[in-house]
């Protein structure tokens, strides 16, 4: 038997959820309730918590619009998290339960559901991918494209991103880390503004409330020409891999190829450090799954691959 119960605002179910997903198999701390509850006044949360036996087994973060639960609107993927010890059949049986306690108990009649992309595991967890096609007849709503450095069997760069690499040489520029984020978000701000009009998901407080949560897992690393900040990366940073969250560069930046050598340095840095992937995020446009080619092009310049980030959907 299965038991399923909402999540709550208490310090109890707090520290159960956090720490489930700290020993979970493909949880990362964007699950981190610490996370999640950021920004928790935009959503209506409908988080979801499941025993077996009394034990937790899985956690879903989700939240409700209408009639549609979504796991999650407000994460870059929020699948189903589950234990190491879990099964195929038991995760069956949980997605089962789950259709039932949704349409009889809380009236949903639509689910759509963030897949998490198989670099973030720690184990073997595509159990849910299963269930979704045999229990829940679920289809694939998007599908989004990453670029991923595979960092232990890198491609070498291209020639136009080495060509960049090397003004970055010649003007004399390094690479540093920085835990002032005001100077970059400067950068990245007038940049969203000038070209598209839109400001960061984050705003400079939310990124610093965050980056003192989770000081090892979000980072800042810099392009520095003379004294001066030229461009900039914002790390996500979890079990092995290291995602882009922002990239941003100055004028000056963009002439003076700040961001190939940045991304050249930290290719070399977190390969060495013995990380296994290097996510450069996805490349497609915001009102549909549509490739952005010139922006995938700078990207595969370094030699990301296709990882794919999935949207299903079902009816109940």
């Amino acid at each position: 038997m299965i038991s399923i119960r909402q999540y709550q605002f208490s310090s109890q179910d707090f520290d159960e959820w956090n720490e489930f997903v700290a020993q979970s198999k493909n949880g990362t701390f964007l699950i981190d309730r610490r996370y999640m509850d950021y920004h928790q006044e935009r959503f209506t949360d409908c988080s979801l918590m499941f025993y077996s036996k009394e034990k937790l087994v899985a956690v879903l973060p989700a939240h409700l619009d209408d009639d549609t639960l979504y796991s999650h609107c407000g994460l870059s993927y929020g699948g189903l998290i589950l234990s190491r010890k879990i099964s195929t059949a038991l995760v069956c049986e949980l997605f089962s339960d789950l259709n039932i306690c949704l349409r009889e108990m809380m009236n949903i009649k639509r689910v759509v559901y963030k897949v998490i992309p198989w670099i973030y595991h720690n184990l073997p967890s595509e159990e849910p991918l299963y269930a979704l096609s045999k229990v829940c007849k679920a289809q694939i709503m998007s599908r989004d494209v990453a670029s991923v450095v595979m960092l232990g069997r890198r491609l070498p760069l291209t020639e136009l991103r080495r060509r960049g690499v090397k003004k970055g040489m010649k003007a004399g520029m390094e690479v540093v880390e920085m835990d002032d984020f005001a100077p970059f978000w400067d950068i990245l701000e007038t940049n969203l503004m000038n070209r598209h009009q839109t400001k960061p998901v984050h705003s400079l407080a939310e990124i610093n409330l965050l980056k003192s949560r989770f000081p090892q897992n979000i980072r800042l690393f810099v392009a520095v020409c003379v004294g001066e900040i030229v461009g900039g990366t914002v790390l996500y940073i979890d079990r092995g891999v290291a995602k882009t969250q922002y990239i941003s560069a100055s004028d000056k930046g963009r002439t003076i190829g700040a961001l190939d050598f940045l991304f050249y340095r930290l290719l070399d840095k977190f390969a060495n450090d013995g990380y296994h992937f290097f996510d450069f995020g996805t490349s497609n446009f915001k009102t549909s799954d549509d490739l952005h080619e010139s922006l995938i092009f700078q990207k595969e310049g370094f030699g990301g691959r296709a990882v794919c980030y999935d949207t299903y959907e079902w009816t109940l």
